[in-house]
């Protein structure tokens, strides 16, 4: 066994990371080790996954064997030693940087590392890379940095030169039904799963275990099937959006209530004195801000999440449409794509496409929801003359 087993389709960025993990455990570290890295991949590669499990290599006795106490409590998210950080909105603040770089100072309490996973790098603002720049440049000696970003582009150069580069690609179907068959998933649903979510490995544990999750995934598909006036993309768009705000709440509603808990209790709740007070409304305010910021920011995520989902339904009808020797990532709606690709013209799929990637644009510069995906659905319904 070992912290790498979940990394699905990655041989050669698991062989890199394993000697680099044995480097550090020497003293003096190995060559391989170094203090600072950069894990690159489309999203669903496993790039968080990747660099989550070399931190608990780095932290373990064994350079990860995945069964030691260590490697438990990283990989469940509670070991001392190595932290995970996520944006709390659409970006990583300047403030949010400064509190990370005077964290990334202190020694390690328990293990030889005191490691920090910083995922969605690319979210972080020019101001915010050039705060980080000088502790990636000038690290404590025991504290070891892993960004995880979709490409070297999304940071800036000053950065990424000092970083090393792994580099993950997106497993291939066979590989991601195989491991969803190791999970106890049988092989109809673990091929569906796999070839629905197009390698996406969260994905398509999602769709394979949660069968909210496919019937909402079918639901979106056939709803814009059936999109006849402009009453119909209006009711659609915000269906498509209330599902997206259901599947934040649901995520993060227990996350959110402890945080409130956890705070009234370092407050001492129910403590009188109007300094008090005024000291608790103003933490509980800056509490509920920093939970809708990443509120929003997760119904951003889930509509992105949609929104590929329609991405991969036209490529299939464009892929019918030009005869193409692909296979159907929804396969087991080939009737249905079928349909719409003889009641429309290469030129009508690849007009519907544009707006789905305008769409996911608008959403990443902060257009409200709503607002993106009504003028989406309209250009799905009739693109040609929505483009006029």
């Amino acid at each position: 066994m070992s912290v790498f087993d979940s990394l699905v389709g990655q041989d050669h960025v698991v062989e890199v990371l394993e000697v680099a993990a044995h480097d550090a455990a020497i003293e003096p570290a190995g060559p391989t080790m170094t203090h600072a890295w950069l894990f690159i991949g489309p999203p669903g590669s496993g790039r968080s996954n990747a660099a989550i499990a070399f931190g608990a290599a780095l932290v373990c006795p064994q350079a990860g064997c995945g069964v030691c106490e260590d490697c438990v409590a990283v990989l469940s998210g509670n070991h001392p030693d190595v932290e995970v950080v996520r944006p709390e909105g659409l970006s990583y603040k300047t403030e949010e940087a400064r509190n990370l770089v005077g964290r990334a100072d202190m020694a390690p309490t328990r293990a030889r590392w005191h490691v920090i996973v910083l995922e969605d790098a690319d979210r972080l603002t020019e101001s915010a890379n050039n705060v980080l720049l000088k502790s990636i440049e000038e690290p404590a000696s025991r504290t070891v940095w892993l960004l995880c970003a979709p490409s070297v582009e999304d940071l800036l150069p000053t950065v990424r030169s000092r970083c090393q580069v792994v580099g993950l690609r997106t497993p291939a179907t066979d590989a991601v039904a195989a491991f969803l068959q190791s999970q106890g998933v049988d092989p109809g649903t673990a091929a569906f799963a796999a070839r629905a979510s197009m390698g996406h490995i969260g994905r398509a544990r999602a769709l394979a275990t949660i069968e909210s999750v496919r019937n909402r995934r079918h639901d979106v598909l056939i709803m814009m099937r059936d999109l006849s006036d402009l009453a119909s993309c209006m009711a659609a768009a915000g269906n498509i959006v209330e599902a997206a705000k259901a599947d934040a709440e649901a995520m993060l509603s227990e996350r959110e209530e402890t945080e409130r808990s956890d705070m009234l209790l370092a407050l001492g709740a129910g403590a009188e004195g109007k300094g008090i007070k005024r000291v608790t409304k103003a933490a509980l305010k800056d509490l509920e801000d920093r939970q809708s910021a990443r509120r929003n920011r997760a119904v951003r995520d889930e509509l992105d999440r949609v929104l590929v989902d329609l991405l991969a339904w036209f490529r299939d009808v464009l892929a019918l449409q030009e005869e193409a020797p692909v296979e159907l990532v929804n396969e087991e709606m080939r009737v249905d794509l079928e349909r719409m690709a003889d009641e429309s013209s290469t030129a009508d799929t690849l007009l519907r496409i544009t707006a789905i990637r305008d769409a996911r644009q608008a959403l990443s510069m902060n257009v409200a929801p709503q607002s993106a995906m009504e003028a989406m659905v309209v250009k799905l319904r009739a693109p040609r003359l929505a483009g006029r």
